[in-house]
């Protein structure tokens, strides 16, 4: 659904920049995600394409959530050092959580784990190999590709457990939202980015499933599309090929105390319901500065 005529006047006078955005082709094929100590594969083809991403700073409070799928607001922190790792784990959630309650009238918030990424050279600063990774609370590279990191089946999976697991004497929910809050910690502005797709406009052409594999060792060769038991159940991603309907949006030299605010699945369909997103390198600043940015993912709900 594209905006309409009033809302399109104001959008459209905006500066913008063009830029690729890599997406995955169509055809038949198995499409996976491996991530590992800083580094991740995705299999599948992929490819760039050039389209306008326009800079919604000067009109930052013209987007809305349930409109838009994302918004833009501003929060202070207390956390001194984001690549402190207990000093995150024991402040930053909770704050995530009381701002995201505040910004939606959610009755109940849970965080489920953070990110650092960022756009310098991670050779040399890489997590240690040791068993049993897990993908949060370390630091990866920015998210090249085009995506919506849960699809459908996983968000409601993901609800009813975490819902059950921290309020197993409540009442129930009758909507959830999973949602990602972004924050670049880094002077602005920014050379690599995150763009936001208008949640709108997202609908237009195929898309497909990408399965997440947390690994300690990436496989090689065949192993990397053989079948796996149980594949269906597994955390997925909704990867989008190219639509020259997307309508791609970023906020141009985001500050510490500016945080986005965007969906990953809302349960409430007659609201828009989710954003893809993708980091791109924005050439339109002379001297940008590496970016290196924190997301909290979480689970709102009302009961």
């Amino acid at each position: 659904m594209a905006p309409a005529a009033d809302t399109a006047t104001i959008e459209d006078s905006v500066r913008s920049t063009r830029a690729l955005i890599r997406y995955v082709d169509p055809g038949d094929f198995i499409t996976r995600r491996y991530v590992s100590q800083g580094d991740e594969i995705n299999t599948g083809t992929y490819s760039d394409h050039e389209v306008t991403i326009r800079d919604g700073m000067p009109i930052r409070d013209h987007f809305q959530l349930d409109v838009h799928g994302f918004m833009i607001a501003k929060n202070g922190t207390a956390v001194r050092d984001f690549h402190d790792k207990a000093e995150v784990d024991g402040i930053y959630e909770r704050e995530v959580e009381n701002h995201i309650r505040q910004l939606t009238g959610a009755d109940k918030v849970v965080a489920r784990g953070w990110m650092v990424r960022t756009s310098e050279d991670l050779t040399g600063h890489k997590q240690e190999k040791v068993e049993n990774y897990q993908h949060t609370g370390g630091v990866q590279p920015p998210a090249g590709e085009a995506h919506v990191d849960l699809n459908t089946p996983t968000s409601q999976r993901m609800a009813d457990f975490t819902y059950r697991k921290n309020f197993p004497d409540g009442p129930g929910y009758k909507r959830f939202l999973i949602s990602s809050y972004w924050r670049s910690f880094s002077p602005g502005p920014q050379d690599v980015p995150l763009a936001l797709c208008d949640g709108r406009t997202s609908f237009g052409g195929e898309e497909k499933s990408n399965t997440l594999f947390v690994v300690d060792e990436f496989p090689t060769g065949d192993a990397l599309t053989a079948p796996v038991e149980g594949e269906e159940n597994m955390i997925a991603a909704t990867i989008p090929c190219y639509s020259p309907q997307h309508r791609w949006w970023y906020f141009s030299n985001m500050q510490p105390d500016d945080i986005l605010l965007f969906k990953f699945h809302d349960s409430d369909h007659a609201r828009t319901w989710r954003c893809p997103h993708s980091a791109f390198n924005d050439s339109s600043f002379a001297h940008a500065k590496p970016r290196s940015s924190i997301e909290v993912r979480s689970v709102a709900f009302w009961e």
